[in-house]
């Protein structure tokens, strides 16, 4: 895949795992109104992204995969590639004594 390529990929692939933020974000009942955009911002950063890889080449994988087989599979690979870190992260900082932002 050229550069050129994997940045279109990515583009698609920020796009797919935006709106899974977003849904994943409505499903939680212990997320206010109030703090969605702030975890939506956590979840789709690179800064969380690269504790799995480099950012565009995981937002790349993410679009192949949206591209070759749906939608429906990408969510899949979100919610077993991404999701569980994140999940741990959420609750390491929700922990008392844990002065990161929330």
């Amino acid at each position: 895949m050229t550069e050129s390529e994997k940045r279109s990929q990515a583009w698609i692939g920020d796009a797919v795992l935006a709106l899974y933020a977003r849904r994943w974000i409505l499903d939680q009942p212990d997320i206010p109104p109030k703090e969605r955009a702030a975890v939506f911002t956590r979840m789709t950063s690179n800064r969380f992204l690269s504790a799995l890889g480099e950012p565009t080449a995981m937002e790349a994988e993410i679009g192949a995969i949206y591209e070759r087989e749906g939608i429906e599979s990408a969510f899949r690979h979100i919610e077993s590639a991404l999701l569980p870190l994140f999940a741990r992260q959420r609750s390491k900082a929700k922990q008392p004594g844990n002065f990161r932002r929330k």
